[in-house]
């Protein structure tokens, strides 16, 4: 079974024929090299991409996952229907170019996906370590994350690898745009389960708590998500956001061994 398509603004610089071979032999620069997926930049045309390359997963790695009760990641299928997904969801991420995906065996499947790069940006993570997120930027982004976040959440999307190193901002534009990257784990359903939703959420409060976060931030985080006023919040949705807190406080004791002070002072409101 295979599968293809390429966007018609680019197929000057790709062809119909043998295009997992064109992609896979393409020269850049390596960001990611794994056994069975390599993650490579380059330049086309004139033109910046990120491409994407798996070469299957093996059985060994999918008896793995089966065993940890994780559904493996077989190639680059789940990122394209998800990047197709959040653009019909208007949610701003990257834009797919070419893909690629062959075979019935799932541990020999060959796939590809190449996106445009975004030029002149940095995550989230960076701006805060470099102290470059400001109030009024923290802000306007507050609202746009749990937007993002419930959007996914009410059409069936978890990411998995929700962190604020997986959004970027455009460094010289005022208006601060959050771009969703790094969907090659994403699922889809029709409807999210609540301890996707739990993982996700607490993933990506546990990517600020060292950062000019404040328990004020999340409850207007919170607001936002639930599309509901705090009280009504904390009154009917108590239980998941105990659990999101727990999850986040999780993965911090992973590296750290104590809480900073305005995580510890929100125990008692959550």
């Amino acid at each position: 079974m295979q599968q293809q398509y390429i966007d018609q603004r680019f197929h000057h610089l790709f062809e119909d024929d043998q295009l997992f071979e064109q992609i896979s032999q393409l020269d850049g620069k390596i960001f990611r090299s794994l056994e069975n997926r390599k993650t490579i930049r380059i330049e086309k045309g004139g033109e910046r991409f990120f491409a994407k390359i798996h070469f299957g997963v093996g059985w060994r790695e999918i008896i793995k996952n089966l065993c940890q009760l994780r559904w493996p990641v077989l190639g680059a299928e789940n990122e394209f229907k998800a990047l197709k997904e959040l653009q019909r969801l208007g949610i701003d991420s990257l834009t797919t170019v070419a893909y690629f995906s062959e075979g019935l065996n799932p541990a020999r499947r060959r796939s590809c996906i190449v996106t445009q790069a975004l030029e002149n940006t940095k995550s989230l993570e960076e701006l805060f370590e470099e102290n470059k997120v400001s109030f009024s930027l923290k802000r306007s982004l507050i609202p746009r994350l749990a937007r993002i976040s419930r959007e996914l959440h009410h059409n069936g999307i978890n990411h998995r690898d929700f962190y604020l190193c997986h959004f970027l901002l455009h460094v010289e534009n005022r208006d601060p745009k959050p771009f969703l990257i790094d969907l090659h784990r994403a699922q889809l359903r029709k409807k999210t389960p609540r301890r996707w939703r739990v993982k996700d959420v607490g993933g990506l409060f546990f990517s600020g708590f060292d950062y000019n976060i404040t328990a004020r931030d999340v409850f207007r985080f919170m607001e936002f998500y639930s599309g509901k006023s705090l009280r009504r919040t904390l009154q009917e949705e108590a239980e998941f956001w105990r659990e999101v807190y727990q999850r986040a406080t999780k993965l911090y004791f992973q590296d750290h061994e104590t809480l900073p002070s305005w995580v510890k002072a929100m125990d008692p409101k959550l």
